[in-house]
């Protein structure tokens, strides 16, 4: 993490839509409770925080680097991440950290899943461990779970090109639900980690193609997409995504903020793709993220 087809949106948020809307008719009614002060930092729990009488329901997400840390006690929501740092490695504490949340995390306190995961993600080419040749994955001969993709990039043939950044980001995915250890991978919102720190083309198109990968393949299966990271290094790997884009619509989970209240103030951003919105912030406080809900 950071301190370290649009027409398809109204299916892909079918499960977000009754926790939204009462969220929205809750804040109408009675108002939403304000941030902790600028200068506060949660309590332990990481559920509650502020000064002068005034909470707010905050959400924390680990991965690696919180591995062997004592983790907060009863967050709002959790998000654990299922890579360690890189698109193509497992998080060493995954089953631990999926454990805690599952075991800690409040039910229906936001309008957040109570438990989701993040991937991390790159597109890194032929530097890489890995490089797609075909449309076919798993593409050791003779697999029998092995399938044809259908490629809205055409053909990959092992350039490093769209459509091979397409397969990469596919076969990322496919990895990501199928040999992390994640069961039902299908009941999760899946956040897609996207930052600079990890390796990308110079070509936006084929990032676009590879984070679409990614994003299809979970659909594919059922399961909801968000994306992660900041404005501005959105606009360094990605740029301007078209209305028809299958990142169109997406969730956005913001991260840059420095106390809770910079979190909430970042809920007014604007999403990273068209259609989106923001869904979520991210600060920073004693060694731990801390996550605010925007809805």
């Amino acid at each position: 993490m950071i301190n370290e087809d649009s027409k398809s949106g109204v299916r892909r948020y079918k499960r977000w839509l009754p926790a939204l809307m009462l969220c929205l008719l809750t804040a109408a009614a009675v108002g939403i409770g304000s941030a902790p002060a600028a200068d506060a930092a949660p309590n332990k729990g990481g559920g509650q925080g502020g000064s002068g009488g005034s909470t707010t329901l905050l959400g924390n997400d680990v991965s690696w680097p919180q591995c062997g840390k004592a983790l907060p006690e009863s967050p709002a929501f959790a998000i654990v991440g299922v890579t360690g740092g890189l698109a193509n490695n497992t998080n060493p504490c995954l089953a631990e950290q999926l454990a805690w949340a599952e075991e800690e995390t409040l039910t229906g306190a936001t309008g957040q899943p109570d438990v989701a995961l993040y991937v991390n993600t790159a597109n890194a080419g032929h530097a890489g461990s890995w490089w797609p040749k075909s449309n076919v994955y798993p593409d050791d001969v003779g697999n029998p779970d092995a399938v044809v993709v259908d490629n809205p990039y055409g053909q990959c043939s092992g350039a490093e090109d769209a459509a091979c950044a397409y397969m990469y980001g596919w076969a990322k995915a496919y990895d990501d639900a199928n040999i992390r250890g994640i069961s039902n991978p299908e009941d999760y919102l899946w956040w897609l980690d996207v930052e600079t720190e990890n390796s990308w083309s110079t070509d936006k198109v084929a990032n676009v193609a590879d984070l679409e990968g990614m994003t299809d393949y979970f659909e594919s299966i059922g399961a909801d997409v968000g994306i992660y990271s900041t404005s501005v290094q959105w606009g360094q790997i990605v740029g301007r995504v078209s209305a028809d884009s299958s990142l169109a619509g997406l969730p956005s989970w913001l991260a840059g903020a420095r106390t809770a209240n910079g979190a909430k103030n970042n809920c007014s951003s604007a999403p990273l793709t068209p259609g989106g919105f923001v869904s979520v912030t991210q600060f920073v406080s004693r060694g731990f993220d801390y996550d605010y809900s925007c809805i």
